[in-house]
C-alpha cells in the first residue's frame, strides 16, 4: 500500500524523535554503570565487553592516551535461523501529539510525524557535558575487523511484547571480514550482545542498507555478495530482518575495493527500489535498469556511494552517480565526462534554492549545480596533492554555528572543514594515507555548533567547532569509505558514537572491532535511532525503517549529509532554511 506524502507537521518536526521510553528501555540491557576502565576482548572470540570506560583520550597537544581492562562477557554466536517470527512494526498510524512545547513527548513506540516519534525540543546540554567513555567493546582480531560503516536500526523485539518498534533497544549492525568472506552481525545497541550473526557470505567491503523494501512492517538488510578486486563483480541480497536469506539479484555492479548500498522509492509509487554502484533493482531484486560506467576511473580507485535526491524538484528521486546522474526510469539526467568519478553529496551550498552536488575525487573538490553545471571544479585547497587524497567520502551540517552548512573531508594528512566556496575553515592532522575514510558531525550539546568526527588509520577524533581536539580514541584500519556513525543506539535519550576498527596499516588489529562511547552522565543531546545506509541524511529513512514515499528534501529542512539529527536541543531541532 502507498505511504502518504509527508505531512506540513512532518516538515515542521522532522528530525525529532520519541526520548519517553528513556530509561524503561535503555538501561534494563546489562550495562554497567561504575568504573574506568577500557575494554578489550579475548583473542579469537566474538565477545562483548560492557564497560563504562573512560575512553583513552588525548588531551589537546598531547599524544598520550591512558586506560585500563575490565572483565569480559562471552556469548555464544546465533546463527539465523531462516524462519520468520511474525514480530511486526506498530503502524504508522499518527494521532494526538499534544503540544509539544507545553506538554512534552507524546509516549509512543511509534512514528506520528510521518518521519519520526517525537522528542523534547527544549533541552541543551551543560557546557562542560562531554566527558565521553567507552560504553562496550565487541570483536577483536577473532572476527577479522570491519571496513565498513556500522549502522543502527530496529531488528529484534528486546521488550517480548511481540512487536518491533521504537521502545525496543536499537541494533548495531556491523559486517566483519574481507571482501571473500565477510559476515553481517547483529549486535544489541545497548550491551553488544550479539543477537545472531548471519552464515551466507558478503562483500566485507560493500556498507549493507537497511529498510522495510517490501512493505511488511519489518526492516530488511540488502548487502552484496563477495566481489571486487580479482573477485570480479558483485551482486545485490536482500536479507529479512532475522537474517533469512530473501533473494539475490541476476545482475551485478563492478567495484574494486568498496562500495555502499542505498534505498529509496525513486518514482514514488509506494515500492522501494535498490541502488549500488550503477545497478538498479527493485524491492524483489530484478533490475531496472545499468547505468552506463562512470569513464576515467583510475586504476584501485573504482569505488563510490551512489546517493539519491530530486535534483530537479519534480518530487521523484535521481540516482547520482556523481560524474553523472540519472532520472528514475535511466535516463540521463546529467553526465559530464570530463569529470573524475568520486562520492557525491547533496546540500544547498548557495543562496538560491535549489540544491548543489559536492564530488570529491581524486582530482580534489567540485561543486556542482543542481543541473550538473560546474560551479567550480577540481579545486585542492589545502595544497595536498599525494595518490588518493581527495578520493574520500564528504559529511555536511552547520559546523560553526552561522546557520550555514559548511562541509568536511579528508585529504590523507588533513581532515578540513570548508567554507561553502571552498574556503579552509580548519584543519587537523590526520594519519590516513592508506585508504579513503569519511567522516560525520553531531552537536552533542545542542548549542548551534557540530562536533566534527573522523577515524584515521588509528584514532577517533571528535573536533570542536574551530578544529581542536576533543577526544582521540584508539582505533586501527587500513580504512576503506567507513566512517563513525551517532544514534541514540541504547534508546537512553542520549546520543552514543559508534566505531569500528580492523587490521591496520601494520596488518595488525590494535581495537575492539566495535566500539560504543558516551557520556559518562548520559547528558548529549538525544540522535534519532537509526542510521541505516552510507549516504545516510536523514530525510531518506523513518526512523522505525520504513522509506518514504515522498522523500522530503533534505537541504531545505537540515540542509546535512552524512549527519543524524538531534531531536532535542533548541534550534536545531526545527531547523531553519539554508540562508
Amino acid at each position: 500500500m502507498p505511504r502518504p506524502h509527508a505531512s506540513a507537521l512532518s516538515l515542521i518536526v522532522l528530525g525529532l524523535a520519541q526520548a519517553a521510553c528513556g530509561d524503561s528501555a535503555g538501561n534494563t540491557a546489562g550495562a554497567t554503570t561504575t568504573g574506568l576502565t577500557s575494554a578489550t576482548a579475548p583473542t579469537g572470540t566474538d565477545a562483548t565487553t560492557t564497560t563504562t570506560t573512560g575512553v583513552p583520550t588525548t588531551s589537546v597537544g598531547s599524544e598520550s592516551a591512558t586506560g585500563s581492562t575490565s572483565t569480559a562477557s562471552t556469548t555464544d554466536e546465533v546463527s539465523a535461523s531462516g524462519s520468520s517470527t511474525g514480530f511486526k512494526f506498530d503502524t504508522p498510524q499518527g494521532g494526538d501529539i499534544g503540544d509539544i512545547e507545553t506538554d512534552g513527548p507524546a509516549s509512543t513506540c511509534h512514528v506520528v510525524d510521518d518521519m519520526d516519534a517525537i522528542g523534547d525540543c527544549n533541552k541543551e546540554a551543560p557546557p562542560d557535558s562531554f566527558e565521553p567513555e567507552v560504553q562496550w567493546s565487541w570483536g577483536n582480531q577473532g572476527t577479522g575487523g570491519s571496513s565498513t560503516t556500522p549502522l543502527v536500526a530496529n531488528l529484534t523485539d528486546d521488550n517480548g511484547d511481540g512487536a518491533i518498534d521504537l521502545c525496543d533497544i536499537p541494533d548495531i549492525v556491523v559486517v566483519t571480514g574481507g571482501p571473500i568472506g565477510g559476515k553481517i552481525h547483529v549486535l544489541d545497541g545497548a550491551t553488544g550482545v550479539e543477537h545472531f550473526a548471519i552464515p551466507t557470505p558478503v562483500d566485507g567491503f560493500v556498507t549493507p542498507a537497511i529498510g522495510d523494501i517490501d512493505n511488511d512492517g519489518l526492516p530488511e538488510i540488502v548487502a552484496a555478495t563477495p566481489g571486487g578486486t580479482f573477485l570480479g563483480p558483485s551482486a545485490l541480497l536482500a536479507f529479512e530482518h532475522d537474517g533469512a536469506l530473501k533473494w539475490t539479484s541476476a545482475d551485478k555492479f563492478n567495484h574494486d575495493q568498496g562500495g555502499a548500498v542505498a534505498l529509496g522509492d525513486l518514482d514514488n509509487d509506494g515500492d522501494v527500489e535498490i541502488v549500488c554502484d550503477d545497478l538498479v533493482v527493485d524491492h524483489e531484486g530484478k533490475t531496472l535498469f545499468i547505468a552506463p560506467e562512470q569513464a576515467l576511473w583510475d586504476i584501485v580507485f573504482h569505488c563510490t556511494a551512489t546517493t539519491l535526491a530530486d535534483l530537479d524538484g519534480d518530487l521523484d528521486l535521481e540516482i547520482v552517480l556523481g560524474q553523472a546522474a540519472y532520472h528514475h526510469d535511466g535516463t540521463v539526467y546529467y553526465n559530464d565526462v570530463t569529470l573524475k568519478p568520486g562520492f557525491p553529496a547533496v546540500a544547498n551550498l548557495d543562496p538560491d534554492p535549489m540544491p548543489e552536488i559536492l564530488l570529491t575525487n581524486n582530482n580534489g573538490i567540485t561543486v556542482l549545480e543542481h543541473d550538473g553545471k560546474v560551479k567550480f571544479k577540481d579545486i585542492k585547497p589545502t595544497g595536498d596533492n599525494g595518490p588518493g587524497a581527495w578520493f574520500r567520502p564528504s559529511t555536511i551540517h552547520d559546523f560553526d554555528g552561522d546557520k550555514q552548512s559548511e562541509f568536511a573531508t579528508s585529504s590523507a594528512a588533513r581532515y578540513s572543514m570548508f567554507e561553502p566556496g571552498g574556503k579552509v575553515a580548519w584543519s587537523a592532522n590526520v594519519q590516513d594515507s592508506s585508504g579513503w575514510a569519511a567522516g560525520t558531525a553531531f552537536d552533542f550539546l545542542g548549542d548551534g555548533v557540530a562536533e566534527a568526527m573522523y577515524a584515521d588509520e588509528v584514532k577517533l577524533f571528535v573536533f570542536d567547532g574551530a578544529g581542536v581536539p576533543l577526544l582521540a580514541v584508539p582505533r586501527s584500519s587500513k580504512t576503506l569509505i567507513e566512517y563513525p556513525v551517532v544514534a541514540d543506539v541504547d534508546n537512553d535519550g542520549s546520543a552514543e558514537i559508534v566505531v569500528v576498527s580492523s587490521a591496520g596499516y601494520d596488518d595488525l588489529q590494535t581495537a575492539p572491532t566495535v566500539q560504543v562511547i558516551r557520556d559518562k552522565q548520559d547528558r548529549w543531546i538525544q540522535a534519532r535511532r537509526i542510521w541505516n545506509q552510507h549516504t545516510y541524511h536523514v530525510t531518506n529513512v523513518r526512523e522505525d525503517s520504513t522509506i518514504p514515499q515522498y522523500e522530503p528534501r533534505s537541504w531545505e529542512l537540515l540542509n546535512t549529509f552524512r549527519t543524524n539529527a538531534q531531536i532535542e536541543g533548541g534550534a536545531l531541532c526545527k531547523p531553519e532554511p539554508p540562508m
